[in-house]
């Protein structure tokens, strides 16, 4: 009977032992819980630390005041520690240089930063392009157009196949028989006779970067930024040389130079003289050829079409019958024509027609067909949309007899 106040001692003891480490445990795991909060705290500071200084950072540079831009005229001093800079208000200063800059790309015609109070360059922006110029890296796929697509312009074909094809394909001839390349060509004659159509040709057959450029796409109301345009245009070609670069409707800016001229004009008349010291200036072009393309041909500028700028000079007619005869096979062979179609006939009618205006007919010969529910192209048909292209075209004739 005495053992039994033991043995109750002992249980207790047992319990008490069961209980202290039970409770130790949850405090080491309360501990584990507390560290990896005070980890995850510790992380959020941190990265809070580092957005107030990125902030500060920002708040700074915003505090900051802006700079100016400017051109680098000239360096005057062997160490590069001076130069005549051009602001953007067209004003020159004689400035410093900061010595943080990079030495090499301190060049003439740089684009730089200035500060707005000492004018120091303390920046060089890197060479960008004006985006009508970089909308024209995206257009300058080769055109699917091919010598077999074209009729009855077989001396036209030729002679700008000699001035630009073989200026880029065989310029190992050139060199043995010493003579220069071509540089340049110049197509006119009235709308709709070929002359966009050969150029694209030439561009497919040689596989060389085409780039098409409107010549009225070069006239800008603000001085200096139709030059500036032209020559971002043929920097561009040279990047992605061999190149032709095609300037249709060249009449907008190469019209002839007058006394009398507007500040309009004379805007014009900068954009036409940075053309022509594109065309033959002291860079070298490279494999850059021109193609220019024009119906009126009468008022360019005679500075413009001498040899050295345009070497060839080349006249696209209105076709006769056998030219007409050419262009109709090349748009016919295509069609589903009733067998009794005569040819003949139809090439006697379209007389005047331009090798656009064929293509017209064709293509309205074949709506004549769609609208009566057939599959076959009757010679009636042909009839209906000559008759109705050409009364067109007289029509036009008329309306501009009548102007002049």
């Amino acid at each position: 009977m005495e053992s039994l106040p033991d043995d109750d001692k002992k249980q207790k003891d047992v319990k008490n032992n069961e209980y202290l480490v039970t409770y130790t445990r949850h405090l080491e795991k309360r501990l584990r819980n507390i560290e990896t909060e005070r980890q995850l705290l510790t992380e959020e500071i941190r990265r809070l630390n580092q957005n107030i200084i990125s902030l500060r950072n920002e708040l700074e540079r915003i505090k900051e005041p802006p700079l100016m831009t400017g051109t680098l005229t000239d360096i005057l001093d062997d160490h590069k520690t001076r130069a005549i800079v051009n602001t953007s208000s067209n004003l020159n200063y004689v400035v410093s240089l900061s010595s943080m800059l990079n030495k090499e790309d301190l060049t003439p015609g740089a684009n730089i930063c200035l500060n707005q109070q000492t004018f120091a360059v303390v920046d060089i922006l890197q060479p960008s392009k004006d985006p009508f110029v970089m909308s024209m890296e995206v257009l300058d796929a080769v055109p699917d157009i091919s010598y077999k697509d074209i009729g009855g312009l077989e001396e036209q074909l030729l002679e700008v196949r000699e001035t630009v094809e073989y200026a880029l394909t065989k310029q190992h001839l050139f060199k043995k028989i010493g003579i220069e390349p071509p540089k340049g060509v110049l197509l006119h004659g009235p709308p709709g006779t070929g002359k966009t159509l050969i150029a694209k040709a030439i561009a497919h057959e040689t596989n060389a970067t085409f780039i098409r450029v409107i010549g009225s796409e070069l006239v800008e109301k603000f001085i200096g930024e139709g030059a500036r345009h032209v020559r971002e245009i043929f920097q561009l070609a040279r990047e992605k040389a061999p190149t032709i670069l095609f300037i249709d409707e060249l009449d907008a800016v190469a019209a002839e130079r007058m006394d009398d001229a507007t500040s309009g004009d004379r805007e014009v008349q900068r954009t036409l003289m940075q053309l022509m010291a594109e065309l033959d200036g002291f860079d070298n072009r490279g494999d850059v050829k021109i193609i220019g393309a024009t119906n009126r041909a009468d008022i360019l500028d005679k500075a413009l079409l001498r040899p050295g700028r345009f070497d060839r000079i080349i006249e696209f007619p209105l076709p006769d019958k056998q030219s007409r005869e050419a262009i109709f096979k090349i748009y016919m062979k295509n069609l589903t024509l009733e067998s009794n179609v005569n040819l003949k006939n139809i090439i006697e009618l379209t007389e005047g027609a331009t090798g656009a205006d064929i293509k017209s007919i064709c293509t309205e010969a074949g709506m004549f067909a769609i609208r009566n529910d057939e599959e076959i192209i009757k010679e009636d048909y042909f009839l209906k949309a000559i008759e109705k292209v050409m009364n067109k075209l007289k029509s036009n004739v008329r309306d501009v007899n009548l102007f002049i």
